[in-house]
């Protein structure tokens, strides 16, 4: 399996869930701590802004599991944007840093 798979999305009274399963091939890289919405999107993980990697499952550490909060609306967008924006300009920072 080269692909990565996104479920369906599910929910409960505060959020909204989705998993999204890794080829191992991507999974073996990954740092064993919960990733920030930049370096999840850096792998290869595409989805709408404002979702939150929050549990690692350890005997299956190539599904990530999601939540976002139910309602996210207009102005969650914004703040996730600006976020992701911060995200990729302190990682593009430190990368050429080490460069």
């Amino acid at each position: 399996m080269d692909d990565i798979y996104y479920s369906d999305k599910y929910n409960d009274d505060t959020f909204e869930y989705r998993h999204v399963i890794l080829p191992k091939s991507i999974a073996k890289s990954l740092p064993g701590r919960l990733l920030s919405e930049a370096e999840w999107r850096r792998i290869g993980v595409q989805q709408s802004l404002g979702w939150q990697h929050y549990l690692i499952h350890n005997p299956e550490k190539h599904i990530l599991l999601f939540r976002r909060k139910i309602g996210f609306n207009k102005q969650d967008e914004k703040l996730a944007r600006e976020n992701l924006e911060k995200e990729m300009r302190e990682y593009e920072a430190k990368y050429q840093r080490i460069k």
